[in-house]
Protein backbone atom coordinates (compact mmCIF):
# COMPACT_ATOMS: atom_id res chain seq x y z
CA UNK A 1 0.00 0.00 0.00
CA UNK A 2 1.54 3.75 -0.98
CA UNK A 3 1.91 5.89 1.98
CA UNK A 4 3.19 9.52 1.93
CA UNK A 5 5.87 9.19 4.45
CA UNK A 6 9.28 9.12 2.15
CA UNK A 7 11.48 5.48 2.21
CA UNK A 8 15.28 5.61 2.59
CA UNK A 9 17.05 2.16 1.49
CA UNK A 10 20.91 1.90 3.04
CA UNK A 11 22.70 -0.67 2.45
CA UNK A 12 25.24 -2.14 5.22
CA UNK A 13 24.55 -1.89 8.68
CA UNK A 14 27.19 -0.79 10.91
CA UNK A 15 29.36 2.55 11.36
CA UNK A 16 28.23 5.15 8.83
CA UNK A 17 25.18 3.13 7.95
CA UNK A 18 23.90 2.66 11.01
CA UNK A 19 24.35 5.82 11.43
CA UNK A 20 22.65 7.45 8.61
CA UNK A 21 19.94 5.19 9.33
CA UNK A 22 19.03 6.52 12.99
CA UNK A 23 19.60 9.90 11.11
CA UNK A 24 16.74 9.11 8.52
CA UNK A 25 14.25 7.57 10.85
CA UNK A 26 15.03 11.28 13.37
CA UNK A 27 13.60 12.89 10.23
CA UNK A 28 11.01 11.03 9.85
CA UNK A 29 11.48 8.69 7.15
CA UNK A 30 11.14 4.84 6.76
CA UNK A 31 14.31 3.53 7.01
CA UNK A 32 15.05 -0.43 4.92
CA UNK A 33 18.25 -1.37 5.90
CA UNK A 34 20.34 -4.53 4.04
CA UNK A 35 23.60 -6.05 4.61
CA UNK A 36 25.21 -9.69 4.82
CA UNK A 37 24.23 -9.92 9.03
CA UNK A 38 21.18 -10.60 9.65
CA UNK A 39 21.52 -9.87 13.68
CA UNK A 40 23.27 -6.65 12.67
CA UNK A 41 20.81 -5.10 10.47
CA UNK A 42 17.77 -6.20 12.96
CA UNK A 43 19.58 -4.82 15.86
CA UNK A 44 19.96 -1.36 13.79
CA UNK A 45 16.16 -1.95 12.85
CA UNK A 46 14.77 -2.24 16.34
CA UNK A 47 16.91 1.00 17.17
CA UNK A 48 15.30 3.04 13.87
CA UNK A 49 11.84 1.90 14.98
CA UNK A 50 12.39 3.35 18.93
CA UNK A 51 12.12 7.11 16.76
CA UNK A 52 8.10 6.33 15.92
CA UNK A 53 8.95 5.26 12.03
CA UNK A 54 8.75 2.11 10.45
CA UNK A 55 11.50 -0.22 9.50
CA UNK A 56 12.66 -2.96 7.17
CA UNK A 57 15.20 -5.80 7.90
CA UNK A 58 16.49 -7.42 4.74
CA UNK A 59 19.45 -9.80 4.17
CA UNK A 60 21.39 -9.81 1.24
CA UNK A 61 25.05 -9.33 -0.47
CA UNK A 62 25.16 -6.19 -2.68
CA UNK A 63 27.44 -8.06 -5.25
CA UNK A 64 24.60 -10.29 -6.24
CA UNK A 65 21.95 -8.94 -8.33
CA UNK A 66 19.24 -11.54 -7.07
CA UNK A 67 19.83 -9.92 -3.43
CA UNK A 68 19.65 -6.25 -4.76
CA UNK A 69 15.82 -7.04 -7.01
CA UNK A 70 14.71 -8.95 -4.01
CA UNK A 71 15.29 -5.94 -1.60
CA UNK A 72 13.70 -3.51 -3.73
CA UNK A 73 10.60 -5.72 -4.33
CA UNK A 74 10.19 -5.80 -0.51
CA UNK A 75 10.55 -2.12 -0.04
CA UNK A 76 7.63 -1.58 -2.86
CA UNK A 77 5.79 -4.47 -1.49
CA UNK A 78 6.11 -2.77 2.11
CA UNK A 79 5.51 0.87 1.42
CA UNK A 80 4.92 0.87 -1.96
CA UNK A 81 7.37 4.09 -2.97
CA UNK A 82 11.35 5.05 -2.67
CA UNK A 83 12.71 8.10 -2.35
CA UNK A 84 16.40 7.76 -1.03
CA UNK A 85 19.19 5.35 -1.78
CA UNK A 86 22.52 5.62 0.61
CA UNK A 87 25.00 3.54 -1.36
CA UNK A 88 27.17 2.79 1.94
CA UNK A 89 28.30 -0.82 1.96
CA UNK A 90 31.45 -1.46 0.83
CA UNK A 91 34.96 -3.61 2.17
CA UNK A 92 38.65 -1.95 2.26
CA UNK A 93 39.84 -5.53 0.70
CA UNK A 94 43.30 -6.24 0.38
CA UNK A 95 46.31 -3.30 0.31
CA UNK A 96 49.26 -4.97 -1.30
CA UNK A 97 52.20 -4.09 -3.75
CA UNK A 98 50.77 -4.50 -7.26
CA UNK A 99 53.31 -7.77 -7.80
CA UNK A 100 51.25 -9.34 -4.65
CA UNK A 101 48.00 -8.53 -5.06
CA UNK A 102 45.70 -11.19 -6.52
CA UNK A 103 43.61 -11.27 -9.29
CA UNK A 104 40.60 -12.79 -6.62
CA UNK A 105 41.74 -9.97 -4.72
CA UNK A 106 41.33 -7.26 -7.36
CA UNK A 107 37.97 -9.01 -8.20
CA UNK A 108 36.80 -9.26 -4.86
CA UNK A 109 36.98 -5.21 -4.02
CA UNK A 110 35.75 -4.16 -7.08
CA UNK A 111 32.59 -6.63 -7.22
CA UNK A 112 31.81 -5.06 -3.79
CA UNK A 113 32.65 -1.84 -3.97
CA UNK A 114 31.88 -0.81 -7.55
CA UNK A 115 29.63 -3.80 -9.33
CA UNK A 116 27.38 -3.19 -5.67
CA UNK A 117 27.01 0.16 -5.90
CA UNK A 118 26.61 0.16 -10.04
CA UNK A 119 23.57 -3.14 -9.00
CA UNK A 120 22.34 -0.82 -6.20
CA UNK A 121 21.69 2.11 -8.38
CA UNK A 122 20.49 -0.24 -11.48
CA UNK A 123 17.84 -1.16 -8.99
CA UNK A 124 16.38 1.49 -7.41
CA UNK A 125 16.19 3.96 -10.75
CA UNK A 126 12.88 2.60 -11.63
CA UNK A 127 11.00 3.44 -8.14
CA UNK A 128 13.17 6.82 -7.97
CA UNK A 129 12.04 7.50 -11.15
CA UNK A 130 8.26 7.74 -10.49
CA UNK A 131 8.02 10.63 -7.44
CA UNK A 132 11.84 11.78 -8.32
CA UNK A 133 14.58 10.87 -5.10
CA UNK A 134 18.24 11.08 -3.99
CA UNK A 135 20.74 8.42 -4.14
CA UNK A 136 24.21 9.12 -2.28
CA UNK A 137 26.88 7.20 -2.93
CA UNK A 138 30.35 6.33 -0.27
CA UNK A 139 33.54 6.96 -2.15
CA UNK A 140 36.46 8.15 -0.17
CA UNK A 141 39.16 10.06 -0.49
CA UNK A 142 41.14 7.57 -1.42
CA UNK A 143 41.24 7.59 -5.25
CA UNK A 144 39.88 10.74 -5.68
CA UNK A 145 42.49 13.35 -4.30
CA UNK A 146 44.27 11.22 -2.44
CA UNK A 147 47.11 8.90 -3.80
CA UNK A 148 49.55 8.53 -1.35
CA UNK A 149 48.39 5.45 0.59
CA UNK A 150 50.30 2.66 -1.93
CA UNK A 151 48.94 -0.50 -1.81
CA UNK A 152 45.11 0.58 -2.00
CA UNK A 153 44.85 0.38 -5.52
CA UNK A 154 42.16 -2.21 -5.47
CA UNK A 155 40.20 -0.01 -3.45
CA UNK A 156 41.20 3.44 -4.77
CA UNK A 157 40.20 2.23 -8.47
CA UNK A 158 36.57 0.98 -7.25
CA UNK A 159 36.52 4.60 -5.38
CA UNK A 160 37.62 6.49 -8.42
CA UNK A 161 35.21 4.79 -10.52
CA UNK A 162 32.45 5.66 -8.41
CA UNK A 163 32.84 9.07 -8.31
CA UNK A 164 32.97 9.05 -12.62
CA UNK A 165 29.48 6.69 -12.32
CA UNK A 166 28.12 9.53 -10.15
CA UNK A 167 28.98 12.29 -12.66
CA UNK A 168 27.79 10.18 -15.64
CA UNK A 169 24.38 9.41 -13.77
CA UNK A 170 23.77 12.84 -12.96
CA UNK A 171 22.74 13.86 -16.15
CA UNK A 172 21.52 10.51 -17.57
CA UNK A 173 19.06 10.86 -14.48
CA UNK A 174 18.40 14.36 -14.22
CA UNK A 175 15.29 14.65 -16.49
CA UNK A 176 13.35 12.17 -13.99
CA UNK A 177 14.27 14.38 -11.02
CA UNK A 178 16.66 12.22 -9.54
CA UNK A 179 19.73 13.41 -7.91
CA UNK A 180 22.63 11.17 -7.15
CA UNK A 181 25.94 13.25 -5.34
CA UNK A 182 29.36 11.23 -3.86
CA UNK A 183 30.35 11.34 -0.35
CA UNK A 184 34.39 11.19 0.09
CA UNK A 185 35.26 10.52 3.87
CA UNK A 186 38.71 10.39 4.81
CA UNK A 187 39.18 8.92 8.70
CA UNK A 188 35.70 8.01 10.29
CA UNK A 189 35.88 6.45 13.77
CA UNK A 190 34.47 2.97 12.02
CA UNK A 191 35.46 -1.07 12.19
CA UNK A 192 36.13 -0.87 8.45
CA UNK A 193 40.00 -0.25 8.91
CA UNK A 194 40.14 -3.35 11.03
CA UNK A 195 38.90 -5.54 8.11
CA UNK A 196 41.51 -4.37 5.94
CA UNK A 197 43.76 -7.18 5.27
CA UNK A 198 47.63 -5.09 4.56
CA UNK A 199 50.23 -7.35 2.82
CA UNK A 200 53.89 -5.93 2.30
CA UNK A 201 53.12 -2.64 2.42
CA UNK A 202 56.21 -1.41 4.18
CA UNK A 203 58.14 -2.13 0.99
CA UNK A 204 56.42 0.78 -0.72
CA UNK A 205 55.19 3.44 1.35
CA UNK A 206 56.66 6.60 1.31
CA UNK A 207 58.20 7.65 5.13
CA UNK A 208 56.02 10.71 6.09
CA UNK A 209 55.53 12.38 9.79
CA UNK A 210 52.83 14.56 10.66
CA UNK A 211 53.42 15.25 14.33
CA UNK A 212 50.28 17.23 14.35
CA UNK A 213 47.96 14.17 13.00
CA UNK A 214 46.99 13.92 9.75
CA UNK A 215 43.73 15.72 9.92
CA UNK A 216 44.35 19.06 10.82
CA UNK A 217 41.22 20.54 11.62
CA UNK A 218 41.23 17.91 14.86
CA UNK A 219 45.20 17.76 15.58
CA UNK A 220 44.64 14.31 13.71
CA UNK A 221 41.20 12.86 15.49
CA UNK A 222 39.20 10.72 13.00
CA UNK A 223 35.51 12.71 12.15
CA UNK A 224 32.80 10.14 13.86
CA UNK A 225 30.34 8.49 11.51
CA UNK A 226 27.13 10.88 12.77
CA UNK A 227 29.30 13.73 11.26
CA UNK A 228 28.80 11.70 8.15
CA UNK A 229 24.87 11.18 8.46
CA UNK A 230 24.31 14.67 8.60
CA UNK A 231 26.29 15.08 5.57
CA UNK A 232 24.05 12.05 3.68
CA UNK A 233 20.55 13.53 4.98
CA UNK A 234 21.83 17.09 4.07
CA UNK A 235 22.73 15.31 0.39
CA UNK A 236 19.13 13.44 0.33
CA UNK A 237 16.77 15.93 1.33
CA UNK A 238 15.10 19.18 -0.37
CA UNK A 239 17.91 21.69 1.15
CA UNK A 240 19.78 20.09 -1.57
CA UNK A 241 17.67 20.14 -4.07
CA UNK A 242 19.28 21.73 -6.83
CA UNK A 243 23.13 19.83 -6.21
CA UNK A 244 23.64 16.79 -8.17
CA UNK A 245 26.48 15.61 -9.84
CA UNK A 246 29.16 16.70 -6.69
CA UNK A 247 31.32 14.76 -4.61
CA UNK A 248 31.93 16.28 -1.45
CA UNK A 249 35.14 15.31 0.71
CA UNK A 250 34.26 15.08 4.55
CA UNK A 251 37.32 15.08 5.81
CA UNK A 252 38.76 17.37 8.21
CA UNK A 253 41.52 18.87 5.41
CA UNK A 254 43.36 15.26 5.66
CA UNK A 255 43.01 15.02 1.46
CA UNK A 256 44.79 18.28 1.42
CA UNK A 257 47.22 16.89 3.51
CA UNK A 258 48.23 13.26 3.11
Amino acid sequence: MAQSKKVAFVTGATGMSRAAALEFARRGLHVALLSRTREEVEAVIREVEAHGVEGLALQGDISKEDDLVNAYEQIIETWGRLDVVFANAGVNGTWAPIEDLTLEEWRQTIDINLTGTFLTIKYAVPHLKKKGGAIVITSSINGTRTFSNTGSGAYSASKAGQVALMKLLALELAPQGVRINAICPGAIDTEIDENTNREALERIRYPAEFPEGEVPLTHGKPGTPEQVAKLVAFLASEDAAHITGTEVWIDGGESLLV
